[in-house]
């Protein structure tokens, strides 16, 4: 499910994204196997905290994403789905790049 912060971070609207491949479309191509790899594996039940990566926005910014990847489970505890949940940390990156220079 795409939320309105994630419309606000990407500028693509949950319509522009449903029914496309996140990874192939939104991530960078430098960073899509190492994106995959987390989301797949919280399909295995394996979570994943405080991933960076970056992506580019519809008005082709790039924007630095902090992101846990829960595993979301239906009433058995059955895996069925990722829950990605996402933090741009573009400013806070920038200040702490500033201060090692």
């Amino acid at each position: 499910e795409w939320n309105n912060k994630a419309a606000d971070i990407t500028g693509f609207t949950g319509h522009e994204v449903l029914g496309k491949n996140l990874v192939e479309v939104y991530i960078t191509k430098e960073y899509r196997s190492q994106v995959k790899m987390v989301l797949d594996n919280a399909l295995q039940g394996e979570e994943t905290a405080n991933f960076e990566f970056p992506l580019f926005t519809k008005d082709r910014r790039r924007v630095d994403v902090l992101l846990n990847a829960t595993t979301r489970r239906d009433v058995t505890g059955r895996p069925v789905g990722v829950i990605g949940v996402g933090q741009d940390i573009t400013e806070r990156k920038r200040v702490e790049e500033e201060k090692t220079r």
